[in-house]
């Protein structure tokens, strides 16, 4: 069932296959814009459509969480550096059958509606600092033994898909969260690991 008063994005959202498509229909109802890559190949009438979509719309791509998945996303990020990006995690798209692919079209509508709506009302044209590479040491966020798990917090809380390192700072940046907002978050999720512990414990 759609929920009648969640807003359809004005974007128009970059999948891969047919059933991705359905699942949106079946999440956003059927005015939802979709354009499906057909696949790896990213030809030039698919290229055109989205190239079109962008300047018209705007677009939000939302491939799936696998190797296949995150080259397309590449692919079409360095031909629209604007473009917002929508992420899924592997455990939120993992068919219930064993042994089936990742995909978008397995998602629950409450994980793609969350994933959408975590970026739909970002500005990519607003510029936003990034956050100081000392700060994310500070945070322990790179550098630091448990970097890895603090980053899979970060990037699960704010939607951001997978992050190594490197690829941090920039994310931070495009999806505008601030040195603040990062730091508010980072004392919540110690808490929560302290309070964790403490029952372990007993």
């Amino acid at each position: 069932m759609i929920e009648e008063s969640f807003k359809i994005p004005r974007e128009v959202i970059i999948v891969e296959g047919r059933d991705d498509t359905t699942r949106l229909i079946e999440t956003f109802g059927p005015d939802i814009k979709v354009i499906e890559t057909g696949g790896s190949a990213l030809n030039r009438a698919t290229q055109a459509r989205i190239k079109q979509a962008a300047e018209q719309f705007g677009i939000i791509i939302f491939t799936d969480p696998d190797y296949q998945g995150l080259r397309l996303r590449r692919l079409i990020s360095e031909a629209h550096p604007t473009a917002k990006q929508a992420h899924l995690t592997p455990e939120e798209s993992k068919a219930k059958q064993e042994g089936a692919s990742l995909g978008v079209e397995h998602a629950a509508p409450s994980a793609i509606r969350a994933a959408i709506a975590a970026v739909a009302q970002l500005d990519t044209s607003v510029a936003v600092d990034r956050i100081p590479m000392s700060d994310l040491v500070r945070l322990q966020l790179i550098g630091h033994p448990e970097a890895t798990k603090r980053r899979y917090a970060v990037a699960q809380e704010f939607h951001l898909g997978h992050l190594n390192g490197k690829q941090l700072q920039k994310q931070l940046a495009l999806y505008q969260i601030d040195l603040e907002t990062l730091t508010i978050f980072l004392r919540q999720y110690e808490l929560e690991k302290h309070k964790e512990g403490q029952n372990n414990g007993n």
